[in-house]
């Protein structure tokens, strides 16, 4: 299950609406066949190990990361697929939520005198397609908060100066993770003040890079921006207000930028739990936020933040630096955001904490 787990993490960030899954097929102890989610999310991840393990799949035990579907969509259902291939024993780490699914796979396993197995590895599996279950239970996708800080979780000289808080290290894994997303979002001033250009940038991995929002409720971007100019060949979604002016609207399309219209929240910005549910409709299940301040409070005080991924360099600014957060009303400490520690990495100079929200 380990391993399928390990191949499952491959499909993230490009296989969305559909889950990354992962399997093993192994008989007479020595694996015959692996198989993970491809891009676009087909082929399915047992089809890929069944083609690869070819006549060997007969009598082979199927190990699978998330309950085989059973419904006719693109492909033929996979728990079809391991019933005709002589699967003997399925053993999932869950089952899958999805109510074309729930059940009904591993109910027509067992009545084809397959033996089931559920639950092994179940933590790890569910954790790995969080993003997958929110948006079918909650129709919206996973936010994992990205922050690059001091040691005084500050972003920012008081003179704006941010690039480079952190080492080359750290950007690297940055880099990964938009990888793993389906989407990167920052605030229109981040992108103002950066002017980046939200890509992937790693060697093999250039090719994944993912959607990029920006929030952008008075369509400040001028048309000369990274992110427009380069819209045409990257995806880009700029989200801003009703009642926008036509004629702005129409140049960031004409440059290939999408623009979808969200209602105002208390303070007059696109409120972010309604684009929340409009990103879960276009299928996303992973939005990795990347900044700025204002935005970072938006998501947090909207209880969206699911994951943090906090990069902290060992130096220190002083209270004039940009904090890694804009206030966003917490008058007593049990209505702060809390978060578990999942994880460290040493990146050099710089930590890399991993932290997921407390139920």
């Amino acid at each position: 299950m380990a391993g399928a787990l390990a191949l499952a993490r491959r499909g993230l960030g490009r296989v969305a609406p559909n889950p990354a899954v992962g399997c093993v097929l192994v008989k007479d102890g020595r694996v015959v066949g692996r198989g993970w989610t491809q891009d676009g999310g087909r082929p399915h991840a047992e089809s890929e190990a069944l083609r690869r393990a070819g006549p060997a799949s007969k009598g082979a035990t199927a190990y699978v990361t998330l309950e085989p579907c059973a419904h006719h969509g693109e492909t033929a259902p996979c728990a079809e697929a391991l019933i005709g291939a002589g699967i003997k024993r399925v053993v999932a780490a869950l089952d899958d939520p999805d109510p074309r699914v729930s059940g009904r796979g591993f109910a027509r396993l067992r009545d084809a005198g397959v033996e089931v197995v559920v639950g092994v590895g179940r933590e790890a599996a569910a954790g790995l397609n969080q993003g997958f279950f929110l948006r079918v239970k909650q129709g919206r996708p996973l936010f994992t908060l990205k922050l690059a800080t001091t040691l005084d979780g500050r972003i920012a000289t008081h003179k704006g100066e941010s690039q480079w808080i952190t080492g080359e290290r750290a950007r690297h894994w940055a880099h990964l993770l938009r990888a793993e997303h389906d989407a990167v979002l920052i605030g229109a001033l981040t992108a103002l003040v950066d002017n980046p250009t939200l890509t992937c940038r790693l060697p093999g991995l250039e090719r994944v890079t993912p959607l990029r929002v920006v929030l952008d409720g008075r369509l400040r971007l001028p048309l000369t921006h990274h992110l427009v100019s380069s819209a045409k060949t990257v995806p880009t979604l700029l989200v801003t207000l009703p009642h926008a002016e036509h004629r702005r609207v129409h140049a960031y399309e004409d440059a290939g930028v999408e623009i979808i219209a969200v209602e105002p929240d208390e303070g007059g910005r696109p409120d972010v739990s309604r684009l929340a549910k409009i990103l879960g409709e276009r299928g996303m299940t992973r939005v990795l936020i990347e900044g700025g301040a204002t935005v970072a409070a938006a998501f947090l005080q909207a209880k969206l933040v699911d994951r943090l991924e906090w990069f902290r360099a060992a130096t220190l600014i002083g209270g004039d630096g940009v904090p890694a957060t804009a206030p966003f009303g917490v008058d007593h400490l049990a209505e702060a955001s809390a978060f578990a520690r999942t994880g460290m990495v040493d990146l050099g100079d710089d930590v890399l904490e991993s932290f997921v929200r407390r139920a």
